[in-house]
């Protein structure tokens, strides 16, 4: 038998291995292969709101084809194809950067997009961020990343993370990557994914008795896959609580513009900053945004940022150093970020379309938020709690037992079966709730919000029609509504 390789399966990283993200897992590869054979395909399992149809919004894309193509500016028929703000706003970025989009930035971003960004703090939040504690990177995923490895990696397989569950597999594949331990706290479905107090202590204190070194909380808001928006109080419980176990805390607000209740997004850093001395300077907080998400849904992009507050300096220098392996985030991300956190004001000769476009997309959002858990809540052995932000949805089965034994004996979960068999019946690619961790004996699966509203009732009317064979298939009563 032949030496292996060195790049062998069997040598490679064990952490690498072991990882998961199954939002692009079995059912995400068995829907490529459909499409591949020229089934139509209705991917819902991730939130890629230019995929299923979303249009950019104009400004957007106006500044960033100046920004990407200079000489447009050059040609006088330019000027009567673009607005004036959207010239300037390209000219502006382009004098920030040596070189344009075309070259590299210092490896925390640009300068001037840092510098809207603090400004869009301001007027968010009242509160400008400290010098240097700001990074822009590849979408917010990277920005996690990078700092959950400035605390994981090397420290001897002991330390742990608290998440919520369910939660979004960024985190259980990142803290399995680093060597890191997944501390998970339970969100309480009954009381529309509520956080409770009490369940963060049972997490902890089963952590710390099992030697796990806990060192950070993250939380989700809107969450992510459940939708729910989280209160001052519960920002201020959450605060109080990683203050008293000395938590960093990861605020994961990619959402934060994707609103569809009364209840208002607000931001951990002003919470903290509210709640006054000393607690505003105890507490470690990093905050993540993104393009990718909002009314904006700027994915393919990959721009966002991470910032820091009440972190030590010099941790912020080694996280310099860690940017500086990728030289610098990209470019037409940056400017992507700076648009997003900059947008024309009143008075702008583009603020008009840019307020309609944003209006309509965040209010028809809700209204195929409504529509989709309206369906689900239709359906005989589903329970769907209401979207109250971020993009998706998150039913629970309650799968006849017959349902269970099949799939036992096809050796995959039941939602994983129940996820199969949707794909293969209506071409909806959704993703299981075991993807995301769930409560143990119950079964759940996500589907984004983001096909156009006029194609909703189709797509809910084919579901409810799979659903109901399905469960006359598996015929047993069905277990009571939560």
């Amino acid at each position: 038998m032949a030496a292996s390789k060195t790049m062998d399966w069997e040598n490679i990283s064990k952490g690498l291995k072991e990882m998961k993200f199954e939002v692009r897992g079995a059912i995400y590869d068995a829907a490529m292969k459909r499409s591949a054979a020229g089934k139509p395909v209705l991917f819902l399992n991730v939130g890629n709101p230019h995929a299923l149809g979303q249009k950019p919004i104009t400004f957007m894309r106006q500044v960033l084809s100046l920004v990407m193509a200079p000489s447009l500016m050059e040609d006088p028929r330019t000027a009567s194809a673009f607005p004036s703000d959207a010239i300037a706003r390209a000219k502006k970025y382009l004098a920030m950067m040596t070189g344009g989009v075309g070259a590299y930035s210092d490896s925390r971003g640009n300068g001037g997009v840092i510098e809207e960004i603090g400004q869009f703090l301001v007027r968010r939040d009242g509160i400008p961020p400290a010098p240097n504690t700001i990074f822009l990177t590849n979408g917010a995923s990277e920005g996690v990343r990078m700092c959950l490895r400035a605390l994981l990696t090397n420290s001897g397989n002991n330390r742990g993370v608290m998440t919520p569950i369910p939660q979004y597999p960024l985190y259980t594949a990142s803290i399995q990557l680093y060597d890191g331990k997944l501390c998970g706290y339970y969100l309480d479905e009954a009381s529309t994914w509520g956080m409770k107090m009490c369940e963060l202590k049972r997490s902890i204190d089963e952590a710390r008795s099992n030697g796990i070194e806990v060192v950070a909380m993250v939380f989700i808001n809107p969450g992510n896959p459940t939708g729910q928006c989280l209160s001052l109080e519960d920002i201020q419980a959450i605060i109080n609580f990683c203050i008293e176990e000395k938590l960093v805390l990861f605020a994961d607000e990619v959402y934060q513009e994707n609103l569809y209740t009364e209840k208002p997004f607000v931001s951990a850093r002003k919470v903290l900053h509210d709640m006054g001395a000393p607690k505003n300077k105890q507490l470690e907080l990093v905050s993540f945004h993104t393009t990718s998400k909002g009314a904006w849904g700027e994915c393919g992009l990959r721009g966002g940022y991470f910032e820091l507050m009440n972190v030590d300096p010099r941790t912020a220098d080694e996280l310099y150093k860690l940017a500086s392996i990728n030289l610098s985030p990209n470019a037409p991300g940056q400017v992507a970020m700076g648009v997003m956190t900059n947008p024309p004001v009143p008075g702008d000769e583009s603020y008009p379309l840019y307020k309609r476009e944003i209006d309509e997309r965040v209010a028809s959002l809700g209204r195929r938020a409504k529509m989709i858990c309206d369906a689900f809540n239709s359906c005989e052995g589903i329970t769907c709690q209401p979207t109250e932000g971020s993009m998706y949805s998150f039913p629970l089965l309650c799968l006849p037992k017959a349902a269970m034994d099949a799939a036992d004996a096809a050796g995959v979960p039941v939602d994983v079966f129940y996820c199969l068999q949707l794909l293969d019946q209506t071409g909806i690619s959704s993703t299981p709730g075991s993807a995301f961790s769930q409560v143990p004996g119950t079964f759940h699966l996500r589907v984004t919000i983001l096909p156009p509203e006029e194609d909703i009732a189709k797509m809910m009317a084919d579901f409810k029609t799979f659903h109901d064979s399905f469960m006359k298939q598996y015929r047993s009563p069905a277990t009571p509504k939560l």
